[in-house]
């Protein structure tokens, strides 16, 4: 059973999808991309980091579809690298600011050309990887300059879905979201 067109396929242009079909590798910052950019503490000072269940599912159809998954991130936070274990993610960056260059230090180890690669970020931090991918992608909640030069915007909000929404891009332009959704569509019957 195959399930309905993605109701963005309609709004993902011709190039946008051919640019996502190349990917084999898609990296991703944390804050304001997998969680909603908001930073909360406890009146101990421990950190508390919300992740959206959406994007984690995305993630792990990805990897099942032969897709690569890093995160490289600014900051160092136990609760990163505990989420990104949980998925099961292996290449994790964290404390990089220069975020093209741990780009670049990650792919000099794979078999993977820039324009295979997806980025995903929401700050300037951010745009040096995001012009260097084939595919740069942010979120509405980004900053202004990010969203200039993104090749997609999300539809939904870092940390509401929106990694889960690039994932579906993803895998609708190789053809490979029917397989990702065939279990959970499979009756009973």
């Amino acid at each position: 059973m195959t399930s309905a067109p993605h109701p963005l396929q309609a709004h993902w242009p011709d190039t946008l999808l051919a640019k996502a079909a190349q990917i084999r590798l898609i990296a991703l910052d944390v804050d304001g991309i997998m969680s909603d950019g908001r930073l909360y503490f406890s009146a101990n000072g421990d950190e508390l980091k919300g992740f959206n269940i959406l994007d984690g599912l995305g993630l792990k159809q990805l990897m099942a579809a032969g897709i690569t998954v890093a995160v490289i991130t600014g900051r160092r936070s136990p609760l990163t690298e505990k989420r990104m274990n949980d998925l099961g993610i292996k290449h994790l960056m964290q404390g990089r600011e220069d975020k093209k260059v741990a780009l670049q230090e990650l792919v000099s180890t794979m078999d993977v050309l820039p324009e295979q690669i997806a980025y995903m970020g929401d700050d300037l931090p951010d745009l040096p990887a995001i012009r260097y991918a084939g595919l740069g992608i942010t979120v509405p909640n980004g900053y202004w300059l990010v969203r200039q030069h993104a090749d997609y915007c999300t539809q939904v909000a870092g940390g509401a879905g929106a990694v889960r929404e690039a994932c579906d891009l993803i895998l609708t332009s190789q053809n490979k979201l029917d397989g990702a959704l065939a279990k959970y569509l499979e009756s009973d019957a």
